[in-house]
């Protein structure tokens, strides 16, 4: 029998969990022809998240956690996720209660068809106006500055296949943007179609700040067409200096009246100042990630890692296997 892996990354979810439990164990039972571990990532909560998976996975044998040492970000969580899930297939959800687990089948039956990312894509979003909006002009202007197409409109609602999985595990940078690497590594993708819910508790702890951050991460990491941008400003800031000195001389010599004055000036100079800045601050961010990287520090530490009877029972028997 295959292992379907669900990765959940949690935070602060104390008041979804329940309902999250509940849905989950429908599908167990609406899919008997597969073994499902749920990989619940801690990513240091500050509530009763922690407890409630400890007691769950005492008592339900499909129920993995591992916990974080501190909160890492919901990227890394999701990268943790990654490196420990050891299913035939592993599928990615939100624990808030947003991302239907009823779809999971539909996402397994394009597995076994011989996709490797089935993905799920939003026909609607629960968010506000802003934050629709914001997401449609980021994913456009991302897949605007690479040559790697990028699924629009998608989260990190998805399944993989075991060599997608593999493929990720090979990623180990330290500023991540989950849905561009997932773009990245290629393979046979298959876009599902579904309606986002509301939060079943509480409410988004992606500020506009923690989403535009995301979003300068995801461009600088994923490609390098802003440096290549300011380059291009520079020339054409030079080409219209250039142009307007020999305007300037040409007016000198013909005997042409020329505006002058210290507003001019002012303007020009605080034009080519704000040209200079953008480009410097370009740069600042590339080297800031190049930084980040060479100090070599692990993605995430963790503080305690369960396994889940089932799956512990699955990797023994694949290891007899092996053995024979």
């Amino acid at each position: 029998m295959k292992l379907i892996t669900v990765i959940i990354p949690a935070y602060n979810e104390e008041k979804a969990l329940p309902m999250m439990f509940t849905r989950l164990d429908n599908l167990i039972k609406n899919n008997p022809k597969y073994d499902f571990e749920f990989l619940f990532i801690n990513d240091g909560s500050r509530d009763k998240t922690l407890d409630i998976l400890r007691k769950a996975s005492e008592t339900d044998p499909h129920i993995s956690f591992l916990n974080f040492s501190r909160n890492f970000g919901k990227e890394i969580a999701v990268a943790a996720g990654i490196d420990h899930a050891n299913g035939d297939a592993v599928v990615i959800m939100d624990a808030d209660g947003q991302e239907p687990p009823e779809l999971i089948p539909e996402m397994i039956s394009w597995w076994e068809k011989g996709y490797d990312d089935v993905y799920a894509k939003r026909k609607t979003r629960a968010e506000g106006w802003f934050t629709r909006l914001t997401s449609w002009g980021y994913y456009r202007t991302i897949q605007l500055m690479t040559r790697i197409p990028i699924q629009v409109d998608t989260g990190d609602f998805r399944l993989f296949s075991r060599r997608a999985v593999l493929a990720l595990r090979q990623l180990p940078e330290t500023d991540r943007q989950n849905k561009a690497l997932f773009s990245w590594i290629g393979y046979k993708k298959k876009s599902i179609d579904f309606e986002q819910q509301k939060r079943v508790a509480g409410k988004s702890r992606w500020s506009f700040w923690k989403r535009l951050n995301l979003a300068i991460d995801g461009i600088t990491s994923f490609t390098i067409a802003p440096l290549r941008l300011a380059t291009m400003a520079g020339v054409l800031v030079a080409f219209a200096a250039f142009v307007y000195i020999v305007v300037v001389i040409i007016q000198y010599f013909t005997g042409i009246s020329r505006a002058e004055g210290y507003s001019t000036l002012l303007a020009v100079v605080l034009f080519l100042g704000g040209i200079q800045l953008i480009g410097l601050g370009i740069i600042g961010e590339y080297i800031g990630r190049i930084f980040n990287e060479t100090k070599g520090r692990p993605l995430y530490l963790v503080e305690r890692f369960h396994r889940a009877k089932i799956a512990r029972e699955h990797s023994e028997k694949k290891s007899k296997e092996l053995d024979q």
